[in-house]
């Protein structure tokens, strides 16, 4: 194996989005995955750029990544959010994962973050387990809120007659 573990870059952006419905198959939600690559590019490599990641190549293919941004909180301040972090099935348990998520926790230190956080789904023991190799925190009793771009959309609507 001739691992790499280096910053993503905008040409990384199909192969990444394949790993992240990759992810979405893994964890029993292909359909939800709805960015578009234009969409995905934008938002790392664009003018604004929201996300950073590292890839994890062997032979110059990506074969994980861990993509994360900036999160704010109002009572910790700035946090390193881990969005998705994934190796592919056939390079699990090499390592890989370890590294990714190594470099991503000497992100948050080197950037000065008040923590950094992240969301592991209540069923995913293999994560789970992973994670409490390094005694994270796992809270319960959080749920997530969301709303879709067309929830927007009706809400702003109903909102304005």
């Amino acid at each position: 194996m001739d691992l790499n573990i280096r910053i993503a870059e905008k040409a990384d952006c199909p192969r990444i989005l394949e790993l992240i419905n990759e992810l979405a198959v893994y964890e029993k939600a292909p359909e939800e995955v709805t960015v578009t690559l234009q969409e995905f590019e934008d938002a790392g490599f664009g003018t604004n750029p929201v996300w950073k990641a590292f890839v994890a190549t062997d032979d110059n293919i990506i074969v994980g990544f861990a993509l994360y941004y900036t999160r704010y909180s109002t009572w910790k301040g700035c946090r390193l959010y881990l969005e998705d972090f994934l190796v592919t099935e056939d390079y699990r348990g090499k390592g890989i994962g370890k590294i990714l998520f190594e470099k991503v926790v000497q992100e948050a230190r080197e950037g000065n973050y008040n923590g950094m956080v992240w969301q592991v789904l209540d069923w995913n023991e293999p994560a789970i387990n992973f994670y409490n190799k390094y005694a994270a925190g796992i809270e319960p009793g959080w749920l997530n809120a969301s709303f879709s771009k067309e929830q927007i959309e009706n809400l702003t609507a109903q909102i304005a007659n």
